[in-house]
């Protein structure tokens, strides 16, 4: 008869205690809320891939040395190609340092990606049709690196669509809290 191997293993390496939640920080864990601890070590893993992906997807486009910052901002004026106003960008991408933005812009201009212009007495970008392409490219890679992956691990669109939205309301408390830890 064959043995099963965990038959010649100690009780106690047969059946291992819990370990609880994966977290980067036990004694942010050891709170009353151990859950947003294993959340926010998901959302750094998260984040970090997010970025690299962002910088290599863009330089497989065609378009490398970039920052995770540049890609945002080149999507973000490309987005439904109207011209942003600074001020603009900088709250949807949640940046609060406007300067890190102005960076961007200017790198973009450089590569011939977005185009500065004004409406009224205000500053405005808009994406280049180089910018445009580039976007595009990165698109289609996306399409074929990322998404077809994705949609493989069988994802309900709906519960990812919840989870991004329940992300965008725990923004919402981060900043407040931001806030708050700001005045002490």
């Amino acid at each position: 008869m064959a043995r099963n191997i965990t038959d010649s293993l100690p009780a106690e390496a047969q059946d291992p205690p819990a370990l609880g939640p994966i977290v980067s920080s036990a004694h942010l864990a050891s709170g009353a809320l151990p859950a947003l601890s294993e959340f926010e070590f998901g959302l750094i893993l998260v984040s970090h891939a997010f970025h690299r992906w962002m910088v290599r997807g863009m330089a497989a486009a065609g378009v490398p040395d970039l920052s995770p910052l540049d890609v945002l901002v080149l999507h973000s004026v490309n987005h439904r190609g109207k011209p942003k106003r600074l001020a603009d960008i900088c709250l949807v991408l949640n940046v609060e340092d406007t300067h890190l933005v102005t960076y961007s812009v200017k790198k973009l201009e450089r590569l011939r990606l977005v185009k500065s212009g004004r409406k009224g007495k205000e500053k405005t970008v808009a994406v280049t049709p180089e910018g445009e392409r580039a976007c595009l490219r990165y698109k289609a890679i996306r399409e074929q690196l990322l998404v077809r992956a994705v949609r493989g691990l069988g994802f309900d669109e709906n519960v990812l669509s919840q989870i991004a939205s329940n992300m965008r309301a725990l923004s919402g408390h981060y900043d407040q809290a931001a806030r708050s830890a700001a005045s002490l």
